[in-house]
């Protein structure tokens, strides 16, 4: 299949976007590889595209108290080749090294990964168990006008956020990880660069409380534990269990492997 007809704007500046945005047939694309498929498939019929790929304002970092501003349209191989800085140890770059394939790294972008809010996509696992945050901007009379939310409070199921209508992603703050920290990843994939079936993040320091654990690859939203129980399988069975009653005992102790697996990372890595 071929896309519905659509109309296509490019702008020089985010408030130009933010104010175009106000369309609600209007989309916003950067690198398009989530997008893309779904206008293919007619999933998505947008009657505008919104081009906001080569906007300046999105194509930054900048290193700010307690963190790294990484702009919304830096590709995942930007990352991956280290030309953004780098606060968290070798994190950011082992993740976007593992995402699909090259070509797609090479165009995917970390804001579009986050907007899409597909379930098996590797940022949103990651960046919730780094407590990352989300900017986001609309327009507005005078100033911009911006919010940061949680990335956990952000997504709200299998490709749903809180975005407004009218609102723009524009950045995302990654806070700098202690070199005490340990962080472990895991996911299972039928061959390399295909979507995952289970994936899982273990983050933390020497204080088991500061543990925090993400499952991802759910039919929902990520799932979050933390504190001394964030890795105990009984707690992630209930959990599992209670928000996904027809998920079968076979599929839960899968996640659990990966969550093992992930955890046996972060011991060694």
């Amino acid at each position: 299949m071929k896309p519905q007809a659509f109309d296509y704007h490019r702008v020089e500046a985010v408030a130009e976007a933010c104010q175009k945005m106000k369309d609600i047939e209007t989309r916003p694309i950067a690198g398009g590889q989530s997008l893309g498929p779904m206008l293919n498939l007619r999933l998505a019929r947008p009657g505008a595209l919104l081009d906001v790929a080569v906007l300046r304002e999105l194509r930054g970092c900048q290193r700010v108290q307690g963190g790294l501003l990484i702009g919304a349209s830096i590709t995942h191989a930007e990352i991956e080749d280290g030309l953004v800085p780098d606060n968290t140890g070798g994190i950011l770059p082992q993740i976007a090294r593992g995402i699909a394939y090259r070509a797609i790294r090479s165009r995917g972008t970390i804001g579009g990964s986050l907007a899409h809010a597909d379930p098996s996509a590797d940022w949103a696992t990651t960046l919730i168990a780094l407590d990352a945050q989300v900017i986001l901007q609309r327009p507005s009379e005078g100033a911009p006008s911006r919010r940061r939310l949680h990335l956990q409070d952000f997504i709200t199921g299998a490709m749903q956020t809180v975005i407004a209508e009218d609102e723009l992603l524009t950045a995302v703050f990654v806070p700098d990880v202690p070199e005490t920290s340990r962080f472990g990843y895991f996911k299972l994939c039928r061959k390399t660069g295909e979507l995952a079936h289970a994936m899982a993040a273990v983050f933390g320091g020497a204080d088991s409380a500061d543990l925090r654990v993400v499952f991802g690859a759910l039919p929902g939203a990520p799932m979050i534990q933390t504190g001394a129980n964030a890795l105990d399988p009984t707690t992630w069975q209930q959990a599992l269990a209670d928000r996904y009653p027809d998920m079968e005992g076979t599929e839960i102790g899968v996640r659990l492997h990966v969550m093992k697996k992930a955890f046996e990372r972060s011991n060694t890595q």
